[in-house]
């Protein structure tokens, strides 16, 4: 379990994170729609996640997002480097009706996003760039090479849950277990 904080002058947040969990969840930033977005990652990586965020929402949702995601991303590299036994690459396609995204991952050490959604709607009060930048705070702070893509979809709400359930789906295979992969680099360390 890691246990995180992370206080500035826009957001006050706590983070509990089990990567070896059942995929239960209590969170609540102020933004429904990413607490929602938030549950979907946590029940299908099977990570257990308590979280509050504390933000500066009359401004908007920006800063809670990107804090979130800084301090989740601060979590999980704590909770898997150095990283051995698991199989270190995860991939996985999510579909939400019309919507198909693809997660390509490898729990690298090294961060690079490269993420090919493109999102301007609104999502009721959520404004759906915010993925794109949920997503970059998360794995530059993970220290993951992350790709994203849409296959198909017009519709934000699917296309961004999507996205968060495609990651979720990576995760969880990068992360399997695998007793033959002691440290699963030619260089040694991760």
């Amino acid at each position: 379990m890691i246990t995180l904080t992370r206080s500035t002058n826009e957001t006050d947040i706590k983070l509990s994170l089990n990567i070896n969990g059942k995929g239960e969840c209590d969170i609540n930033t102020g933004i429904g729609f990413f607490d929602h977005m938030l549950h979907a990652l946590c029940k299908h990586a099977y990570f257990d996640i308590t979280l509050t965020c504390k933000g500066d929402l009359e401004v908007d949702g920006h800063h809670s997002v990107e804090d979130c995601a800084i301090v989740l991303g601060m979590a999980l590299n704590q909770a898997i480097y150095p990283l051995k036994n698991a199989e270190r690459f995860g991939d996985g396609i999510a579909v939400m009706d019309e919507a198909a995204v693809q997660c390509a991952l490898d729990l690298s050490n090294r961060a690079f996003l490269v993420f090919d959604v493109p999102m301007k709607d609104k999502i009721g009060n959520f404004d759906s760039e915010l993925v794109e930048e949920f997503m970059r705070a998360f794995c530059f702070n993970a220290k993951i090479s992350l790709h994203i893509r849409k296959i198909s979809g017009t519709n934000a709400h699917h296309i961004a849950e999507a996205c968060f359930k495609a990651l979720a789906i990576a995760l969880r295979r990068a992360l399997r277990q695998n007793e033959r992969a002691l440290i699963p680099s030619t260089k040694g360390v991760l």
